[in-house]
C-alpha cells in the first residue's frame, strides 16, 4: 500500500472534494481512496473550506483513542448527533463527560449487568412466541425489522423497568417505537424522537413523588452522585443519557445480530459448530453473563460478525493542539477519521480478511494482530460503556434461538450496505425459520 509522494510534508489528498464521511457512498470512496493513498489522506471539504484527514493504521488509531487521547474531541458528524441526543454520554465533551461518566460507569459493570438476565430472557421468549406462530404458518420474518424491536424491547426494559408497560398502557403503544418504525435519521426523526423527552420528564417526577423502590437503569440514573460534590444529575443531565441508552444501545446491537444471522445462513459448517456447542451446553433459564462467557465458539462468531461489519464502522475526532500522525503534521482544529470498517479488513493485519472465520478469534491467533486492529466499540477513556450489555444481549439471543432454529436467507432484494451513523444493511433480510 504505497502512499502517493506528498508535497510540504503533506499526506496524499484525494482528488475529488466531497464531505466525507457524511455522504451515502463515503464508504465505497474510502474503500477506493485507501487503496490509492494508503494509511493517511485528506480530503478538501468545500461546505466547511477545510481538510479532514483520514487514518487507517493501527498506531495512528491507538494515538488518537488512547496515547494522546486528551488532544482530542469529538469530530464532525456529532451535530447530527446533539440535535437527537443532546450532551448525553456519547456526544458530551470535557468536565461534563468526565463527571457523567465516572457517575454511570458503575452501572454497566459484570455484576449489575448479570441482573438484567431476566428482563434479556423474557424479551426472547416473546419473540419466540411470535417466530413459532409465523413458523407454524411457513411465513419468513423479517430479520431486520425482528431485530429491531427485540433489542428496542429489551435496552427499554433494562431502562424504565416495570413502568415501560404503564407508560405504553398510557399512551395506547409503546411510545418509543418510533425508533423502530422511522428508518431516517434525518431532522424530522430527531424532532420526533426528543418530543418524547417530556414522557421521561414525567417518569422522572413519578418516580420522586412515589419512591417506590426500582431496579433499572433510571432508577440507577437518578441514584447517581457527583464524587466531588454529591450533587445528583440535573433534568436535563438525566433525560440526556436515557434517550443516548435507548438510541445507542438498540441500534448497535440490533445491526450486530442482523449481520450475524446473515453469516451464519452463508456459512452452513460455521452454524454446524455454533449449534453444537449451543446444545452441549445445559438448557438454562435466565443465564448468566459468566454462563454465556462459557459459549467460547459463539462468542468468536459474534466477534468475527462485528469485525466484518461493525455497527459504528467510522469514528470521528477532531484535534485540539497540533499533532503528527503517520509522520504527517496535523493542525489544530482539524477533523480526523478513523474507518474502523477498513481497518478490520486490513490484509496487512487479517489473514483473509474478506472471509468470514471465527477462529481467527480464538486465544491461539491473538497474537497474529496488532491490538488496535480491532475495536468495534471503540477503545480509551470513550470506548462504549455498554460493550459488555450489547455482547451479553448478543449471546442470550443466539443461544436461545440457535437450540430451536436454523435461520435460511431468503433473498428477495440484493444484498448492499448502508453505510450512515451505523452500518446496516439497505433493505431487510428475510428468514426462513427450520425448527431443529
Amino acid at each position: 500500500m504505497t502512499a502517493t509522494e506528498p508535497t510540504q510534508n503533506q499526506p496524499p489528498e484525494a482528488e475529488l472534494q466531497f464531505d466525507i464521511g457524511s455522504t451515502d457512498d463515503s464508504l465505497e470512496r474510502m474503500v477506493e481512496l485507501f487503496a490509492r493513498h494508503g494509511d493517511v489522506y485528506r480530503v478538501f471539504v468545500p461546505a466547511r473550506k477545510a481538510h479532514t484527514y483520514v487514518i487507517h493504521h493501527p498506531d495512528d488509531v491507538k494515538r488518537v483513542l488512547v496515547s494522546n487521547h486528551r488532544n482530542y474531541t469529538k469530530g464532525v458528524g456529532l451535530d447530527r448527533v446533539k440535535i437527537l441526543l443532546g450532551k448525553g454520554l456519547m456526544t458530551s465533551e470535557g468536565d461534563l463527560w468526565k463527571r457523567q461518566r465516572y457517575m454511570m460507569q458503575p452501572f454497566f459493570h459484570r455484576r449489575v449487568i448479570t441482573e438484567f438476565a431476566q428482563t434479556l430472557d423474557s424479551a426472547n421468549d416473546r419473540f419466540l412466541a411470535r417466530w413459532e406462530a409465523l413458523t407454524s404458518r411457513g411465513e419468513p420474518v423479517n430479520l431486520t425489522d425482528e431485530m429491531s424491536e427485540l433489542t428496542l424491547d429489551s435496552v427499554l426494559r433494562s431502562i424504565f423497568g416495570r413502568d415501560l408497560d404503564r407508560m405504553s398502557q398510557q399512551v395506547g403503544g409503546n411510545p418509543f417505537e418510533v425508533v423502530t418504525k422511522e428508518q431516517g435519521r434525518n431532522l424530522q426523526f430527531a424532532f420526533k424522537f426528543r418530543s418524547l423527552a417530556k414522557v421521561v420528564a414525567e417518569l422522572l417526577a413519578k418516580r420522586r413523588a412515589q419512591q417506590a423502590e426500582h431496579f433499572d437503569y433510571v432508577a440507577m440514573l437518578m441514584s447517581a452522585r457527583d464524587k466531588e460534590t454529591d450533587a445528583p444529575m440535573s433534568d436535563r443531565e438525566l433525560i440526556d443519557e436515557v434517550m443516548t441508552l435507548i438510541v445507542a444501545g438498540h441500534e448497535t446491537t440490533a445491526s450486530g445480530l442482523n449481520w450475524t444471522w446473515y453469516l451464519l445462513s452463508q456459512h452452513p459448517e460455521v452454524e454446524a459448530r455454533l449449534h453444537a456447542e449451543i446444545d452441549a451446553a445445559p438448557d438454562m433459564t435466565a443465564p448468566s453473563l459468566a454462563q454465556m462467557e462459557t459459549l467460547t465458539y459463539t462468542q468468536q462468531v459474534v466477534n468475527e460478525a462485528l469485525r466484518l461489519y461493525p455497527p459504528g464502522w467510522l469514528l470521528s475526532r477532531r484535534t485540539i493542539e497540533a499533532d503528527v500522525l503517520g509522520g504527517y503534521p496535523i493542525a489544530p482544529g482539524t477533523n480526523v477519521l478513523l474507518p474502523l470498517y477498513l481497518l478490520h479488513r486490513d490484509g496487512r493485519f487479517w489473514k483473509d480478511p474478506d472471509v468470514f472465520w471465527p477462529e481467527r478469534f480464538a486465544p491461539e491467533h491473538e497474537s497474529e494482530r496488532p491490538r488496535f486492529a480491532y475495536m468495534p466499540f471503540a477503545a480509551g477513556p470513550r470506548h462504549c460503556i455498554g460493550e459488555t450489555f450489547a455482547l451479553y444481549e448478543m449471546l442470550i439471543h443466539l443461544y436461545k434461538v440457535a437450540r430451536r432454529y436454523r435461520l435460511i436467507h431468503v433473498p428477495d432484494k440484493p444484498l448492499e450496505l448502508e453505510a450512515q451513523i451505523n452500518l446496516r444493511t439497505r433493505y431487510p433480510l428475510h428468514m426462513r425459520l427450520e425448527r431443529r
